[in-house]
């Protein structure tokens, strides 16, 4: 311990897994959970979505935001790709379970599986999985 090392907002992370902080906690062994598959909703309604599903490729990683105010549905569930953007919701028929895990601390996450535009009809299928 003859090293003194100087903790800041922007080095704490990288200290915490170097291994050389007090807290050099293991990384437990998790695995990919595929839970099931969906295709967006309410796309057609999101403002931009033309230019946005341009954009959107098989593989591209998606996140969900659980909006328990949401006036329509209190299990709602937002999905968004990789910067952020709206591209609609999980569909309400299956938010019920996945609601419930992501309510209790389970990350809960997609990937597309196809998106395609018509200009009449957008489509966007996704699959999604759980870590465990």
């Amino acid at each position: 311990m003859n090293e003194i090392i100087h903790i800041n907002e922007t080095n704490i992370v990288a200290f915490l897994n170097s291994g050389k902080g007090v807290l050099d906690v293991g990384k437990s062994f998790s695995r990919k959970i595929y839970l099931v598959s969906a295709s967006v909703a309410g796309a057609y309604y999101v403002d931009g979505i033309y230019k946005l599903i341009e954009k959107i490729k098989v593989g591209t990683k998606l996140h969900f935001v659980r909006e328990p105010d949401n006036k329509y549905d209190k299990l709602a569930i937002l999905v968004k790709d990789e910067n952020d953007n709206k591209l609609g919701y999980i569909p309400r028929e299956k938010n019920p379970i996945l609601a419930r895990l992501m309510d209790a601390g389970k990350l809960i996450y997609g990937t597309v599986k196809k998106a395609n535009n018509d200009d009449s009809y957008i489509n966007i299928e996704m699959e999604i999985f759980m870590d465990d």
